[in-house]
C-alpha cells in the first residue's frame, strides 16, 4: 500500500508540516525506519531520536518542532499509529464461507456470511452471526451465541450456553465457560458444586491466548464492553469486569469479585474473592488485593496499600541492610555502656 502524507493526515485529522506529497509505503519503528517509511514519537524522551531517523515522515504530538523533517501533527501519535497499522496491514483470514470439512450439528444456525474453517466443531443450538470467523480446532458447545464479526482463533473452546458479543476476539487456546472452581468441604470431601450459570462477553472485548473465563455457579460471569484481557489470565466464576477495563498477563481474579469501569490491572496481580474494585482504579503489577478498593485509587504491594505508601515502604526496604548494620552497632554500644554501668554499680 502507498499513501501520501496529505492522505494520511486527512485520515488521522492531522496537520502536515513539510512536504505533503511524500509517498509512504510502510510503517516502522524510529530506529529501523528508512526512506518511504512513516514512524512515530509517542513519548517525549524519544524526541532526540528524530534527528537520527531516516524515516520519510514522523507522527508527532502538538508543539513538536524538527527542522528538515516531514511531520504529521496529531493529538495522540500512538493511537494514530494504531489506526494506520490497521489500514496498512489489514487482517487476512484467508478463508471465505463455511468449509464442508467443518462439523456442524443439525439445529445450529450459521450465517452464510460467516467464515468457518475446516475442523471446527459446532454443536446444536449454536447461533453464529454474519462476518464471524471460526478457525480450525474451535469447539463451540450447544446453545452458544456468537455475534457479528467476532473472531475465534484456533483451538478455542466455548462451553455450552455462553454469549459472545459483536467484534469479540478470542485468541488461540482461550477457554470460555469451563466450570468455576466450587467445592464443598474443601480439603476434606471436596464435594463438587454444579456450575449451572454461563459467561457473557459483551461487544468489542479481546481476550489473549490461553486465558480462561469460568462459568458462573449461578447467574453469569460477565466481561463488559470493550474490556481487553491479556494472555494467561484466570477469571473465576461470577466475576464482573466493568467496561473499558484492562487486565494484563498472569492476573488471577477469584470468584464473585466485581471490577468497576476503566480499571487497569498490572501483571501477576492476585485478587481475593467477593470484593469490589471501584471505577478508574489502577493496580500495580504483583499486587495482592485482599479487600475493597474505592473508585479512583492507585494501589500497590502485597498486601495492597496506597501507591504512595508502597513507595515509602519500598524505599525503606532498600535501606534495610544499612539499617540493620546501624542497629547492630547501636546494640553493641548499648551493651558496652550497660556493662560499664553494671561495673560501676558493683564497685560502688
Amino acid at each position: 500500500m502507498e499513501m501520501t502524507l496529505k492522505e494520511i493526515a486527512r485520515i488521522l485529522d492531522g496537520t502536515v508540516i513539510g512536504r505533503d506529497d511524500v509517498i509512504i509505503k510502510n510503517i516502522m519503528s524510529i530506529e529501523e525506519a528508512n526512506e518511504g517509511d512513516l514512524t512515530f514519537i509517542a513519548n517525549k524522551k524519544y524526541l532526540k531520536k528524530m534527528k537520527l531517523t531516516q524515516a520519510s515522515a514522523i507522527l508527532v504530538p502538538p508543539q513538536t518542532v524538527a527542522e528538515g523533517k516531514n511531520l504529521i501533527i496529531v493529538a495522540d501519535p500512538y493511537a494514530s499509529m494504531g489506526k494506520l497499522l490497521m489500514i496498512f496491514f489489514p487482517v487476512e483470514h484467508g478463508h471465505k464461507g463455511i468449509s464442508k470439512d467443518a462439523y456442524i450439528e443439525d439445529g445450529a444456525i450459521v450465517s452464510p456470511e460467516a467464515h468457518v474453517f475446516p475442523k471446527a466443531f459446532i454443536r446444536h443450538g449454536v447461533k453464529i452471526d454474519k462476518g464471524a470467523v471460526i478457525y480450525p480446532g474451535v469447539y463451540i458447545g450447544h446453545n452458544v451465541a456468537v455475534g457479528e464479526n467476532s473472531i475465534i482463533y484456533a483451538n478455542v473452546t466455548v462451553y455450552h450456553s455462553c454469549i459472545i458479543g459483536k467484534r469479540v476476539i478470542l485468541h488461540a487456546g482461550v477457554v470460555v465457560g469451563a466450570d468455576g472452581f466450587g467445592f464443598a468441604n474443601p480439603g476434606k470431601e471436596n464435594n463438587k458444586i454444579p456450575q449451572v450459570g454461563f459467561v457473557q462477553i459483551d461487544d468489542d472485548v479481546e481476550i489473549g491466548a490461553n486465558s480462561a473465563i469460568d462459568r458462573a455457579t449461578m447467574g453469569k460471569t460477565w466481561i463488559q464492553r470493550n474490556v481487553k484481557i491479556d494472555n494467561l489470565v484466570q477469571i473465576a466464576h461470577n466475576v464482573v469486569i466493568g467496561e473499558n477495563s484492562i487486565i494484563t498477563s498472569q492476573v488471577g481474579i477469584s470468584g464473585s469479585t466485581k471490577l468497576g469501569k476503566s480499571v487497569i490491572v498490572g501483571g501477576q496481580v492476585g485478587m481475593a474473592g467477593h470484593i469490589k474494585i471501584g471505577d478508574n482504579v489502577m493496580i500495580a503489577a504483583t499486587a495482592s488485593i485482599h479487600k475493597n478498593i474505592k473508585s479512583g485509587q492507585i494501589v500497590a504491594g502485597s498486601p495492597h496499600t496506597s501507591h504512595k505508601e508502597w513507595l515509602k515502604i519500598e524505599a525503606c526496604r532498600l535501606r534495610l541492610p544499612r539499617m540493620r548494620a546501624t542497629l547492630e552497632e547501636l546494640v553493641k554500644k548499648v551493651e558496652y555502656l550497660q556493662e560499664k554501668i553494671n561495673k560501676s554499680s558493683s564497685e560502688g
